[in-house]
């Protein structure tokens, strides 16, 4: 999830609500892991995972909504409010979302739940934009949560995550066994700590177990 320095929004009915730096590390200290980090992304780091969205990605749902740096520049690259489902977990984070951007879908569940949650959504999810700290999860969350991603994703859909470590942060074993493929579209050594991003798609003809059987033999192939 990414951080930067809260500004007041104003609300339909004219409040405002409003997150302290302070705040935000407050609750970064009760729990890290779901947070992710503490440190301001930069502007590139948005704008690039952002760099490949647009009105033909039809619906598109980013996960881990945080503070709503990346949720802005989803929006400028022309993506309407209603079709974005933005998924954050934290109850103070997701109404400072709702009162930031009027009109979209802020949903204050966990990523795991996804595919349940967007179940009335369709078939149009073209893009899924990934803020969640993947190298901090454990694997069968983080296992879940991809297979979920490519559940509700349309054919030919992508997700996009970044990360701050030096390589694709999903194992290869669960590569394999999702039958994903990774391709970096860049980095920003600007940011700090430098940060990478990674489209993720599925790979042709390649099967994959059903969803109430996946949890089992997910967590007998994860390294």
């Amino acid at each position: 999830m990414v951080v930067q320095r809260f500004e007041r929004h104003r609300m339909a009915s004219g409040s405002a609500r409003a997150v302290s730096d302070t705040e935000f590390f407050r609750l970064w200290l009760r729990d890290p892991l779901a947070i992710g980090g503490v440190l301001p992304s930069s502007e590139a780091l948005g704008r690039l995972i952002t760099s490949e969205i647009g009105r033909s990605s039809g619906v598109v749902v980013e996960l881990g909504g945080g503070t709503g740096c990346v949720t802005r520049h989803i929006l400028a690259r022309g993506v309407a409010p209603s079709m974005l489902y933005v998924f954050e977990q934290n109850q103070l984070l997701s109404e400072h979302l709702r009162d930031r951007f009027p009109g979209v879908n802020v949903l204050n569940v966990s990523a795991v739940s996804m595919k349940r949650a967007l179940a009335g959504v369709g078939s149009e999810i073209g893009a899924v934009v990934s803020c969640l700290p993947l190298l901090s999860m454990g694997r069968l969350p983080r296992a879940r949560i991809l297979k979920s991603a490519f559940d509700v994703l349309r054919p030919g859909g992508a997700l996009y995550q970044f990360t701050y470590g030096r390589r694709n942060p999903v194992p290869d074993k669960l590569m394999d066994r999702l039958g994903l493929r990774a391709e970096l579209i860049g980095g920003i050594i600007l940011n700090w700590p430098p940060a990478r991003v990674y489209r993720f798609t599925r790979r042709r003809s390649v099967a994959v177990l059903p969803v109430r059987s996946a949890g089992s033999a997910l967590r007998r192939d994860l390294p």
